[in-house]
């Protein structure tokens, strides 16, 4: 069977508070939330809303789109296991943080491509009549 959503954000958050050595009441406070509340979303017992989310990953020092993404990739694992068809990409971070913005070119090591000419004239849009 299939890992629910909230039993593999509860279990991503459960590993980011171990690896970090804190306690659920350390983290319960800094996020201001119930201890008990916080036990159940790690045990996927409870979906947490999307600003509880953010406030646990702030009280852990995590972000939220890691967390989304290792829960994203439990989820394609499980389902893999249950014999669905699942295209996992290449973990790869996620964020404006982590982007390249550095065209690709022919050359793998490559500097930029020159920038490309853009149409002159502008393209018709149905339902808009040009301005006379």
């Amino acid at each position: 069977m299939a890992v629910l959503m909230r039993e593999a954000i509860g279990g991503s958050l459960r590993r980011a508070r171990t690896e970090g050595r804190r306690t659920l009441r350390e983290v319960s406070r800094r996020a201001r939330v119930s201890l008990g509340y916080l036990s159940e979303v790690e045990r996927g017992r409870k979906e947490a809303s999307s600003e509880l989310l953010a406030a646990i990953c702030d009280a852990l020092d995590v972000s939220l789109p890691d967390v989304l993404a290792e829960a994203a990739e439990v989820i394609a694992r499980s389902l893999a296991v249950d014999g669905a068809e699942v295209l996992v990409p290449a973990r790869r971070p996620i964020g404006l943080r982590h982007v390249d913005l550095r065209l690709a070119a022919a050359d793998p090591v490559a500097t930029p491509m020159a920038p490309t000419a853009l149409p002159t004239t502008p393209m018709p849009v149905r339902g808009v009549r040009a301005a006379a």
